[in-house]
């Protein structure tokens, strides 16, 4: 496997097991790591050329579709995801093509991350791109070609429709945001660094 690779998915790992890095065959034991790194190999080897690359993309896309349709991660191989990944808990998340989420970013059963169409003016069409270091929580819906800051907590239950700094918290359905600077401590933990 390519160093790129290998990273993202030792990321992931490092993010699921609280700072620790497990042995190969615990990836079984924790579904929502294991559908991760399905995702990782389908993004990584679709996007690589050669023809050995190219047939280990079409297996990863087909592997990543049957595991989807079981668990219920909907992560389409398109959608970019930084280093730390990291879904919370084993239930439905539905992902948008084309979304950008950055690194060590948690998302929890239940949310929502996708496009609309433009209609009407205070709409906007598109998908979200979510910065680094974002917390999402259950139930959250996040919708439209809207930009989510760095260090931001979508708490539980909320609908975001709309732009949201850095340094945020947003709270409820319609969304309310709230200026903090320590929005994220002690919710997002063992954060992946660089080089570690």
């Amino acid at each position: 496997m390519n160093n790129e690779l290998n990273e993202q998915i030792e990321s992931d790992f490092y993010r699921h097991y609280a700072g620790s890095k497990p042995q190969r065959f615990w990836r079984i034991r924790n579904v929502a790591l294991y559908c991760t790194i399905v995702y990782r190999k389908a993004h990584f080897y679709s996007k690589q050329k050669g023809f050995v690359n190219k047939l280990l993309g079409v297996y990863y896309r087909y592997k990543l579709n049957r595991v989807s349709r079981k668990y219920l991660f909907q992560i389409p191989y398109p959608v970019t995801i930084g280093k730390g990944f990291n879904f919370v808990h084993f239930g439905r998340v539905i992902i948008a093509p084309s979304v950008k989420i950055g690194d060590n970013c948690n998302i929890f059963t239940g949310v929502t991350i996708g496009s609309t169409t433009r209609q009407g003016r205070r709409s906007r069409g598109g998908v979200p791109t979510i910065g680094s270091e974002v917390w999402v929580g259950p139930n959250a819906v996040i919708v439209g070609g809207i930009t989510i800051g760095d260090n931001v907590l979508i708490a539980a239950n909320s609908y975001v429709n709309f732009d949201v700094p850095s340094n945020s918290i947003v709270i409820g359905n319609p969304g309310k945001i709230i200026p903090s600077a320590r929005a994220t401590d002690g919710y997002i933990c063992q954060k992946w660094e660089k080089n570690e």
